[in-house]
């Protein structure tokens, strides 16, 4: 098992900015060398939606509602995965989730267990 940490969230005005953390944990051995961290997010009513991605090796995906606003990153010897978020707007408002997927034979997916982002206007 495998178990993601986020923190970092919490209230921020808009045109802040707001860095968000995530840890793996757990059976980190297990963890596939090909893999993907990334960050989602999800407000009441609505579906959970990709925010940004990446990828062992290094390819990375962001939402059109955040490129040029939002950088992923990550540490590949720790198992951690930041999202660095400036020019907040209100409409990013939402719980974001860290993610991971890989593949060992089969597909693993494991979420952590969200953290509040706030933007006020």
């Amino acid at each position: 098992q495998v178990q993601l940490v986020e923190s970092g969230g919490g209230l921020v005005q808009a045109g802040g900015s707001l860095r968000l953390s995530c840890a793996a944990s757990g059976s980190i051995g297990s963890i596939g060398s090909i893999n993907t961290m990334g960050w989602y997010r999800q407000v009441p009513g609505k579906e959970r939606e990709l925010v940004a991605t990446i990828t062992i090796p290094g390819r990375i995906n962001y939402a059109d509602s955040v490129k040029g606003r939002f950088t992923i990153s990550r540490d590949n010897a720790k198992s951690m995965v930041w999202l660095q978020m400036n020019s907040l707007k209100p409409e990013d408002t939402a719980v974001y989730y860290c993610n991971l997927v890989f593949y060992r034979a089969v597909r693993y997916e494991y979420w952590g267990q969200g953290t509040q982002v706030t933007v006020s206007s």
